[in-house]
């Protein structure tokens, strides 16, 4: 049965989540961060992990971002295929939630209108959306606020086939100690491995929007992303960089077929906020 409903109520969401993902950090990364705190073997570490704490409760209680750089918006949208949007362009009510989100919200616009050119938007618009259609009369909305000192540290690693498993823990190792304290860790680590280029990207971005410490439902790759969390922990860089046991809350792996000749890697870095929201509309 077709449901059919008014592009302004995704408008509406939209603004809502961004309001409320650079205020709050959802309950997921909120345990997570507990969690860190109760097992840091640093005493600074430990101190790190609880002045972020507190810079966490502040923002929240004084409705003030949880980090200065509200990041670009990027919005995740799974659509019923038995929806039926009235009232305008999809994609234009997205954008115009994200602008009245930021404006309204009084929250850093960081959008540039060219990468050259380098002239403010103003309103941190536009998104970057991604849809993809399901089954039903639903839409679900994520939307990831995603700064920029940790998406500057993540990779692509075209790997060949030869390159195996072990080729695929390297890479991963290798983007988290090249980022280094530039991603503010601790930080959740999203990795994509298979696919083509933009499609293995595409997945490590996503990985970050699981709830924090999920797994994957595919055997090798739950046991993959506990090897991995527990070899960055050993990396020594920790909280804020400055040494510790706590370098990264946990490790998302997506997959997808690929094709015979290629093994393609892609890590995806998020900070210690690691904003995400999920609603169902």
């Amino acid at each position: 049965m077709i449901r059919t409903i008014n592009v302004n109520e995704i408008t509406e969401q939209i603004k809502e989540m961004c309001i409320e993902a650079n205020h709050f950090l959802s309950s997921d990364m909120i345990c997570a961060m507990e969690k860190a705190k109760n097992t840091e073997c640093s005493p600074l570490g430990k101190q790190i992990l609880e002045q972020l704490q507190e810079n966490l409760k502040i923002a929240g209680e004084e409705m003030i971002p949880i980090c200065q750089d509200t990041g670009m918006a990027v919005i995740f949208l799974e659509i019923g295929q038995d929806v039926h949007f009235v009232g305008g362009q999809l994609e234009e009510a997205v954008n115009e939630g994200v602008r009245q989100g930021y404006t309204e919200g009084f929250l850093r616009k960081s959008v540039v209108n060219d990468p050259i050119i380098r002239e403010n938007t103003k309103d941190n618009t536009p998104a970057v959306i991604y849809s993809k259609i399901v089954e039903g009369s639903k839409i679900k909305i994520k939307v990831a606020p995603k700064g920029f000192g940790s998406e500057n540290m993540s990779r692509v690693f075209m790997l060949k086939p030869a390159d195996s498993l072990e080729g695929v823990k390297n890479a991963i190792l290798t983007a988290v100690k090249d980022a280094g304290p530039n991603a503010c860790p601790p930080m959740v680590v999203g990795v994509g491995i298979g696919g083509t280029f933009e499609k293995c990207a595409l997945m490590a971005k996503e990985a970050l929007t699981r709830e924090t410490g999920a797994h994957s439902e595919i055997s090798y790759v739950k046991e993959l992303e506990k090897e991995m969390l527990k070899k960055i922990n050993q990396l020594g860089i920790g909280p804020g960089g400055l040494g510790g046991t706590s370098t990264a809350l946990a490790v998302h792996i997506n997959t997808y077929p690929t094709h015979i000749a290629g093994l393609p890697v892609a890590v995806n870095i998020c900070c210690h906020v690691n904003r995400h929201i999920i609603r169902e509309v």
